[in-house]
């Protein structure tokens, strides 16, 4: 493939066998905003689309003219917006999928003693990965229903944009691990109860960590592997599944990236790691860029602007310009490096714009940049 193959967006969003895709991308580099334009735009293009957001700011659900979104999708119906599809936003709550998981995979007696467990409580707000393992599982609820024929997810704002891809495997085995089964081993073993076995010495590991993180804590994880042992099949099962879900023909992986030097080393992590897990890459985005508006080069505005004589704005927007000129050929150099080095992936150039995005108008022209 050429090194200046353009993304194709469109055939992309039209394509009825595309019926996934992901944003994904290194911080504060827009695939919040990438994300809703995509959406808006397959909308008013005559698909059924749902926009998934993990970003918890509120701003998604503010250009989308809705006052909040919840766990579960909710229209788009705004005064003057009739698409030929149908708009749907939702922003994931880690822990009400969590407990949406748990109810789907243990009895009602037995999903109440897990959502009550402090244990669980803990975990299923701040255990290493649930977000990002949550951030799947609510894709895969999506993918089950059949309600819509595209899926667009904006993935966590984690330190690595695709922890995602490893958090089904992390946190399953974390919760099967070793350190878990030692701590609530113990209570399992033949009705023994943990603070018995701990106070008869039956384990010096025990005893040196229950000093250290209390008895209680140590009979709560007992508590809660023991009611999580009946659906831990259950959980392994659906990551398994949303993993091919990720693999499938119909996903497509959009990396979003700044011209910046840091966003786009991100960038080859990311196409690099992709390769390598079997993902299917439709392209980069490169977010914010600055086109030169004027076909005069940076010397040529400098040696205008020293003649100027007596026109204090002219100069200013020749030394402007000449700024400008300056730092599109910094990004061209950028961007070029990466095509060199992924001759491969198609990229699309979206021009920086000169305030946020903050409603539906403002996601509308980022999706035409998109395509232009």
């Amino acid at each position: 493939m050429p090194a200046d193959t353009t993304l194709d967006v469109d055939a992309l969003l039209d394509d009825p066998a595309s019926r996934v895709i992901v944003c994904c991308g290194s911080g504060g580099v827009g695939k919040t905003t990438t994300a809703a334009a995509l959406a808006l735009r397959a909308a008013e293009r005559g698909r059924q689309t749902v926009v998934l957001t993990i970003d918890p700011a509120r701003r998604l659900a503010q250009a989308l003219g809705l006052r909040e979104l919840g766990n579960h999708p909710k229209q788009v119906q705004v005064e003057g917006f009739e698409p030929k599809g149908e708009l749907w936003a939702m922003m994931l709550d880690m822990r009400r999928t969590f407990d949406d998981m748990v109810r789907v995979h243990a009895g009602p007696e037995r999903a109440e003693q897990l959502l009550q467990n402090p244990f669980y409580q803990t975990i299923s707000t701040s255990f290493s990965g649930t977000q990002e393992y949550m951030a799947m599982e609510k894709l895969g609820q999506l993918a089950a229903t059949d309600e819509w024929d595209l899926i667009i997810v904006d993935t966590p704002p984690s330190r690595s944009a695709l922890d995602f891809l490893d958090a089904p495997t992390r946190l399953s085995t974390a919760l099967d691990g070793r350190m878990i089964r030692l701590l609530t081993g113990p209570a399992k073993a033949g009705g023994w109860g943990l603070r018995k076995v701990v106070s008869a010495g039956f384990s010096m590991f025990a005893k040196a960590v229950s000093t250290i993180i209390g008895g209680q804590l140590l009979a709560d994880a007992s508590a809660f592997m023991q009611a999580f042992d009946s659906m831990f099949g259950g959980f392994r099962e659906r990551a398994r599944k949303t993993a091919e879900l990720l693999r499938s023909s119909g996903t497509s992986f959009l990396v979003v990236a700044a011209p910046e030097p840091d966003a786009l080393r991100e960038a080859s992590y990311f196409v690099e790691r992709l390769a390598g897990e079997s993902m299917p890459l439709a392209g980069l985005v490169a977010n914010r860029t600055h086109p030169v508006l004027a076909p005069l080069s940076a010397t040529e505005a400098l040696t205008a602007a020293e003649s100027v004589q007596n026109a204090p704005l002219a100069e200013a927007v020749l030394r402007l310009h000449a700024d400008r000129v300056a730092l599109a050929e910094r990004e061209n150099r950028l961007l070029a490096r990466f095509t060199r080095a992924h001759p491969e992936v198609p990229l699309t150039r979206v021009p920086a714009l000169a305030g946020d995005v903050h409603d539906l108008e403002g996601l509308r022209d980022i999706g035409a940049k998109l395509t232009s």
